[in-house]
């Protein structure tokens, strides 16, 4: 009886000793070496054919100083205005409409003597679209990346929409890249679910994502654009092409909006508050009363976020105020940036 304890007692002392060592050998044989998938790059609005519409809203040199440059996240179009030893900005679009969205803007204030940096977001427009989150810090990388490549060591920066969210976040997460103006045109970043249209909360859902990024629904799309004679709205008609002819729009618009910066960025701006005071820099917000978008009324919760930002208010305006009141958001921006240290 006493031999066979002992025997059980060795087999149990030998399982417990044999085992894990099984159990890591097969683990690292099974998992090592393991390539990584590889990224998919969807491709830009470049890749549509020389006849589509979109060539004539938004050509590829739709603005001077246009270049191409290659990320790990696929390319990047990017365009330099005004004279080189101008004081530098960089304009930053919002969530659907690229860069298009400062062509009465950027121009002028190249004019005016400012070297203009502006640029194309991943998904949108001229830079490719990778198949990954779009979130804050897919987008402060973008902008950093550039940055460095084309020799920038310090920049003013100004954003619109969604870009005033990725504005707030650049100047917070990397502030010695920053100049000390900062702008935010009707910024998102601290938008609540209640504000957010029915559409916009329907067509970010995982389950639509995977619609709308199929082949059926952009076929679909793409004849419903393709059967669109009108272009009396160019920027609207811009949408549609990249809705419905560019496989990675729908999803980096969606993702967007679930996991970018659009909302939650209340601690964010209520850093830039506190760098930018201690640092003595300034804050420029404008603000359009009728927007439907990013309501009014957000102005001033940024300003509880920011006390020192001065507010702009333009009577009657609404989202698209780059836009609808480019030569007063022009006057503004170049009076607000042209008393920099830039």
């Amino acid at each position: 009886m006493a031999h066979s304890s002992s025997m059980s007692f060795q087999c149990i002392t030998l399982s417990l000793l044999v085992l894990p060592a099984i159990t890591l050998i097969v683990y690292f044989l099974t998992s090592f070496p393991h390539m990584p998938d590889s990224l998919v790059i969807h491709p830009s609005l470049s890749s549509l054919s020389k006849d589509s519409r979109s060539w004539h809203i938004y050509a590829e040199d739709f603005f001077e100083g246009g270049a191409y440059v290659t990320f790990p996240y696929g390319r990047v179009r990017y365009w330099l205005l005004g004279p080189e030893d101008g004081k530098r900005v960089v304009l930053i679009h919002g969530l659907s409409v690229p860069a298009i969205i400062w062509k009465d803007i950027a121009p002028q204030l190249a004019a005016r003597g400012f070297r203009v940096l502006l640029y194309d977001l991943y998904g949108r427009g001229y830079s490719d679209a990778p198949q990954t989150t779009y979130d804050t810090a897919l987008y402060v990388t973008q902008l950093a990346l550039l940055l460095q490549y084309i020799g920038w060591d310090k920049t003013n920066v100004v954003g619109v929409s969604m870009g005033g969210g990725i504005a707030a976040a650049f100047v917070d997460q990397f502030p010695h890249l920053v100049g000390d103006r900062l702008a935010l045109l009707a910024s998102a970043g601290i938008v609540e679910p209640a504000d957010m249209s029915r559409t916009s909360k329907f067509l970010s859902s995982p389950i639509m994502q995977v619609i709308t990024s199929s082949s059926p629904f952009r076929l679909y799309l793409r004849h419903l654009a393709n059967n669109s004679s009108s272009i009396d709205d160019p920027i609207s008609e811009l949408v549609r092409i990249q809705s419905a002819h560019l496989p990675g729009y729908n999803p980096a618009i969606a993702s967007s909006i679930r996991d970018g910066p659009i909302r939650n960025l209340a601690p964010t701006f209520a850093s830039v508050g506190r760098k930018t005071r201690k640092r003595g820099g300034k804050v420029l917000l404008i603000w359009g009363t009728k927007d439907c978008v990013v309501p009014y009324r957000y102005a001033a919760r940024v300003q509880t976020l920011i006390p020192t930002a001065e507010l702009i208010t333009i009577e009657g305006g609404k989202h698209d105020i780059t836009l609808s009141h480019p030569a007063e958001v022009v006057d503004y921006l170049a009076r607000f940036l042209g008393s920099s240290e830039l």
